[in-house]
């Protein structure tokens, strides 16, 4: 009886340890998942003050710039879609499609603001404007701050992604639900830097 009882007590020792790896396993995908997250939210705030930048530099260029309608009109329709796609991924920072869907979008975005900021190059009287040079320079402060958030953001994934396909982890991350995470990235290599916005 009592090597029975040493048996059961060797399993259940082997069984609260088995436990509490897979516990730390499932615990560390969390911790990583959450910093991903809020890394992500950093972007969202830098982004979220792009977009609210964006109609105040059209509205400044709109009194000099009166017929490049077009170009204006671009640029919201381009900032109205990365607001979109940017709300979509603030919803869920793991979904992957609506990761690559924002990258597509801030692309577009950063596209029809270099075109923006080229037309305006013709209008002397816009880029001496007091407040488009404010806005510009609040818009290249904020570009600086949405690459610096993305990195943090792309670090954070990498870890996850790593812990995530690791040998055991990779067994227990697919049983609790831990799917990849996308990277912030833009995928046309014409668009990897931020617009220019300077005026001088």
């Amino acid at each position: 009886m009592s090597i029975a009882l040493i048996v059961l007590g060797v399993l259940l020792v082997v069984l609260v340890v088995l436990g509490l790896w897979v516990m730390g396993i499932y615990n560390a995908l969390v911790a990583l998942r959450n910093r991903f997250k809020n890394a992500f939210a950093q972007i969202d705030v830098q982004l979220k003050r792009r977009y609210d930048l964006i109609p105040n530099l059209v509205e400044t260029a709109k009194g000099y710039m009166k017929h490049e309608s077009s170009t204006l009109e671009a640029v919201i329709k381009a900032r109205n879609i990365a607001l979109a796609a940017s709300q979509s991924a603030a919803a869920n920072p793991a979904d992957a499609n609506a990761m690559k869907s924002l990258g597509a979008a801030e692309s577009g975005l950063g596209g029809a603001l270099s075109r923006l900021m080229v037309v305006s190059e013709q209008y002397p009287d816009l880029k001496a404007n007091q407040n488009m040079m404010q806005l510009t320079e609040e818009l290249t402060s904020t570009e600086n701050k949405v690459s610096f958030a993305r990195q943090a953001y792309n670090d954070s994934v990498m870890g996850y992604n790593t812990t995530r396909e690791t040998f055991p982890n990779v067994i227990f991350a697919g049983m609790f639900g831990f799917l990849p995470a996308e990277l912030f990235k833009i995928d046309d290599p014409t668009e990897r830097n931020a617009p220019k916005v300077s005026f001088t």
